[in-house]
């Protein structure tokens, strides 16, 4: 779907923040949000790409922000959500896409340092998101919270304990932050796993998978914009096949 299709914009007048738009998955769910009529901040660490995607909204007819910083600097993203609060009175839609994969190796030798740099950006930063944005979140009429989860969270897999271990609390974060607010708020929570998706984190785990034979990020972002619309109960756990 592109802005200038002619084609229905359900998000339209909606406010969407999305982390990691830089690339893969978060790249393409903004452009397909911003196809849908939404404003899109895009949140990253790599200005340049940020930038890149920025450029492939507007020049699809579509409207997008650009918002560089670091999710694991403690203070950077209650000064973005500040910045959103000062323009914008509340939020729609927010996507929390970034994350790290860390080494795949035994839980007996993962790096003490790499483990928390892995818990601090999948875990600690989303829940922090969370808490910045919760305010702006319960004044929409329809707010959508969307987490990228994955298999190994719900069903461990040798080799992956540190990437499954984060998983698992942000799914059971996410989940009960849902539960917490879903009759205070029009707000669901929904957590998607993409599965096998062709993106930079998938080719670092199988660097010698042909990714020509797996799904594209924008087939796993269509069904994120659709949950953007979409009236489902709370804590919905979407796993996309193919």
């Amino acid at each position: 779907m592109t802005a200038a299709s002619g084609e229905a914009r359900p998000l339209e007048g909606k406010l969407a923040v999305v982390t990691g738009a830089s690339r893969g998955i978060g790249a393409a769910t903004a452009k397909e949000l911003a196809a849908r009529g939404a404003h899109v901040i895009l949140v990253a660490r790599t200005a340049g790409g940020l930038e890149e995607v920025e450029d492939a909204i507007h020049q699809a007819g579509g409207s997008a922000t650009i918002a560089p910083l670091d999710l694991v600097d403690g203070d950077s993203i209650a000064r973005l959500a500040t910045a959103i609060g000062e323009r914008w009175q509340a939020l729609d839609i927010l996507v929390l896409n970034a994350a790290k994969l860390g080494s795949l190796t035994p839980v007996a030798q993962i790096p003490a340092k790499e483990l928390s740099e892995v818990m601090t950006l999948n875990f600690i930063a989303q829940q922090a998101l969370i808490a910045a944005f919760d305010p702006m979140l319960r004044k929409s009429e329809a707010g959508r919270l969307i987490a990228i989860t994955s298999s190994v969270g719900a069903r461990p897999r040798a080799y992956w304990g540190g990437y499954g271990a984060s998983k698992a609390a942000l799914d059971a974060l996410v989940t009960s932050y849902g539960e917490e607010v879903k009759n205070l708020a029009p707000l669901r929570v929904a957590l998607v796993n993409p599965g096998a998706t062709a993106t930079a984190m998938r080719q670092l785990a199988y660097p010698g998978e042909d990714q020509a034979t797996l799904k594209t990020p924008e087939t796993v972002a269509q069904r994120i914009a659709d949950l953007a619309s979409e009236n489902f109960e709370t804590g919905l756990r979407v796993d996309i096949e193919g």
